[in-house]
């Protein structure tokens, strides 16, 4: 391996996902062990991309998780490490963001990434299915981390719609909640 490959930051894609491959953001088993997992996740990345669906459901609730009476204190950890990190939105339609450490980009998603895993930082966290897919379809996903939630229910998009090309695989972890949520563990075999 080039001492170049070495020091690019990684592209990593954590997501919720049914045992039947769906990724429905209205079904899953929420609870604190799942947001403790989330916000454990983000010690890793200093970026976060998001396509205009899922950054548009994420600044309807993240902004005020944390001031939220309702809101466990899990909910609330998540929230302050999530709002505090910077984001990027790649939409041709949004035309202001409000919520702090965000941004929006209308340049082509792949050629941005490329320029960004080459810039010095940790990690980058890819955050929304259309976000992944075009990703996954130029193999620009280094790690993922598919939870997958003992659910079938046929609802919302499927993970891996559209992709075509085979992507090589190690499992290097896996870890069960008590709820029966499963995450696994990949990284990208170069």
């Amino acid at each position: 391996m080039n001492s170049q490959a070495s020091t690019e930051r990684k592209a990593i894609f954590a997501i919720n996902v049914t045992l039947d491959g769906y990724t429905d953001h209205t079904v899953g088993i929420v609870d604190n062990e799942l947001h403790d997992f989330f916000t454990r996740q983000l010690d890793n990345v200093d970026l976060l991309l998001f396509g205009r669906v899922t950054f548009q459901m994420m600044e309807s609730y993240w902004p005020h998780a944390e001031s939220d009476p309702e809101s466990t204190e899990s909910e609330k950890m998540f929230a302050k490490k999530f709002n505090a990190l910077p984001k990027i939105v790649f939409s041709q339609t949004i035309q202001k963001t409000e919520w702090n450490n965000s941004r929006i980009m209308r340049g082509n998603l792949v050629e941005e990434v490329l320029k960004l895993k080459k810039q010095p930082g940790k990690d980058i966290s890819a955050g929304s299915i259309s976000i992944f897919q075009e990703l996954m379809r130029h193999n620009l996903i280094d790690e993922y981390w598919l939870v997958v939630h003992p659910l079938l229910c046929k609802k919302g998009k499927h993970l891996f719609d559209g992709i075509n090309n085979t992507i090589n695989l190690t499992l290097v972890d896996t870890k069960t909640f008590t709820s029966g949520v499963v995450v696994l563990h990949y990284l990208k075999k170069i």
